[in-house]
């Protein structure tokens, strides 16, 4: 069985727009996987339709059986990680092998307050 890790330095998960992400992906397939993709993106949840935003996503090709890499991303100046009682707006960063089917998602917050904006009644 495939297994896929992204650790984020300083095991930091909340960042200001703007903000760079460190970290480092790890992996141990059974096979040489062709590729790894590395991604981040923000999508909705909840009520109607989902929307997904991909800000950017890192190719590895035939990065052999096992191993790990680090990197490095800047985060866009929006839009915020934010909750509402129809619809909330989540980042997170996800590693796919290909060929295989495991997926790995490590959520993180986006915010100039240091926490996720909570929508109250309109």
């Amino acid at each position: 069985m495939d297994q896929l890790g992204i650790a984020l330095n300083d095991d930091r998960t909340v960042f200001a727009p703007g903000a760079e992400i460190q970290g480092t992906i790890t992996w141990r397939c059974d096979a040489n996987p062709k590729l790894l993709e590395l991604s981040l993106f923000w999508y909705t949840a909840g009520k109607g339709t989902r929307d997904v935003g991909i800000v950017e996503t890192r190719r590895f090709e035939e990065p052999g059986a096992y191993g790990s890499r680090d990197f490095a991303c800047t985060l866009p100046e929006g839009p915020y990680s934010f909750s509402g009682k129809l619809i909330s707006l989540l980042w997170a960063l996800e590693l796919t092998s290909s060929p295989g089917a495991e997926i790995v998602r490590r959520e993180i917050t986006v915010s100039p307050t240091g926490q996720e904006i909570v929508l109250g009644k309109v």
